[in-house]
């Protein structure tokens, strides 16, 4: 059968530009001096900038957001109650509490925090005794503990992932990508609002010992969560996200050189996070899509829109340059219904991974009668024939 010229797989049926629905300059460069580095579009999931940010890197503490999201999961699954009593081992005592002279909770040998108490020792404080305890008391050892944590990190699709502890104290291959890092961060603010508050609490004391939230970005506007890291190999790092004006943002920095540096990088990633990236809605009422062409139809084009609204986020200055397509499976054949899913519109923005979303006919197109069939392909035969494989 002679088809007219339009690929039988995906097809870019039309290619326009959204300048003025998502308008901008040209496109700039920016850096940082963290080795790696991540900025997220919270409600997207878009990366908007990334150095080195699919590597897998050493987290040091930043681990302990997997080793707490494991706990939200199991206390869901009913596994575990926040009212659950643990006992500290000296084995937790010595690499996770005073005497490993690392961040701690404070924890003695004998004593029985809940779980809850462990939970805020380990968001707050940092504790490395308090994630043994939990390890522990969970799995048996912190070795099987971790081995939960990287299947479950799998699980969410953090595929960079490779825990061998529950602290992230230094191991090698102990590794997980800064994307990853910030995917959790949005994974653990969807999912577990309620437990994602802790990370904002200024302080906590366990008897005692009080230690303040190591943080540095909670001082900034909307600034939250979430946690921060430090290791000899791995440099200083931070996750931190922030909302503003109802966008929320997530930052993830690491392989800064000192706390100072940790701090000033982070803040001015947030403040371009927010000033030098954008968010656009595109609605079906505001995007005028070109028609898409019809086979053996009684009009030879259907007009098309957005199924849906669909959210745009990225770098301002390259958003001038944003390129639209709609991508179709093949050719579109009559008959076809209102409302019918006829494809994809896909939107390019330089640097950032494509977005998509599904387009549906905004009319109803009738198949050609028989004789019409057979007048459309004598038409074909006399126009040479022409189609594309």
């Amino acid at each position: 059968m002679n088809l007219p010229k339009i690929a039988r797989n995906t097809v870019a049926a039309a290619a326009f530009a959204l300048s003025g629905i998502v308008g901008a300059a040209n496109a700039q460069m920016m850096d940082t001096p963290a080795t790696h580095a991540v900025i997220m579009d919270h409600e997207t999931g878009a990366i908007l900038f990334s150095k080195a940010g699919q590597e897998p890197m050493v987290p040091a503490s930043m681990t302990k957001m997997m080793t707490a999201y494991t706990v939200f999961e199991m206390v869901r699954r009913g596994e575990l109650s926040m009212s659950d009593k643990f006992t500290v081992s000296e084995n937790a005592w010595r690499k996770g509490g005073f005497p490993s002279g690392t961040s701690t909770m404070g924890l003695a040998p004998g004593d029985t925090p809940t779980v809850e108490e462990l939970l805020h020792g380990i968001i707050i404080m940092s504790g490395n005794d308090a994630c043994i305890v939990l390890a522990e008391n969970i799995s048996g050892s912190e070795e099987a503990f971790a081995r939960r944590m990287t299947d479950l990190a799998h699980e969410l699709g953090l595929n960079s992932a490779n825990f061998l502890n529950a602290t992230g104290l230094e191991a090698v291959g102990h590794v997980i990508s800064a994307e990853d890092l910030a995917k959790l961060a949005k994974l653990t603010i969807d999912n577990y609002p309620e437990y994602y508050a802790w990370y904002s609490l200024p302080s906590y004391s366990w008897r005692d010992f009080t230690q303040a939230n190591r943080n540095p970005l909670l001082e900034v506007s909307g600034a939250d969560g979430v946690k921060t890291g430090h290791l000899e190999v791995s440099g200083y790092g931070l996750t931190a996200s922030a909302v503003r004006d109802g966008v929320r943002r997530t930052v993830v920095i690491n392989g800064l050189p000192s706390m100072a540096a940790r701090a000033s990088e982070g803040e001015r990633l947030m403040r371009i996070a927010f000033s030098s990236f954008d968010l656009k809605t595109l609605t079906p009422e505001t995007v005028d899509l070109p028609d898409v062409p019809v086979w053996l139809g009684e009009t030879q084009n259907v007009p098309v829109k957005l199924a849906g609204d669909m959210r745009v986020a990225g770098y301002k200055a390259s958003m001038e340059k944003a390129k639209a397509e709609i991508v179709l499976p093949g050719p579109v054949e009559a008959p076809i219904k209102k409302g019918d899913e006829l494809g994809r519109l896909v939107v390019t923005i330089e640097g950032q991974q494509p977005v998509e979303a599904p387009i549906i006919a905004d009319a109803n197109v009738s198949k050609l009668g028989f004789f019409g069939r057979a007048i459309e392909g004598l038409s074909q035969m006399l126009g040479g024939g022409e189609s594309q494989p």
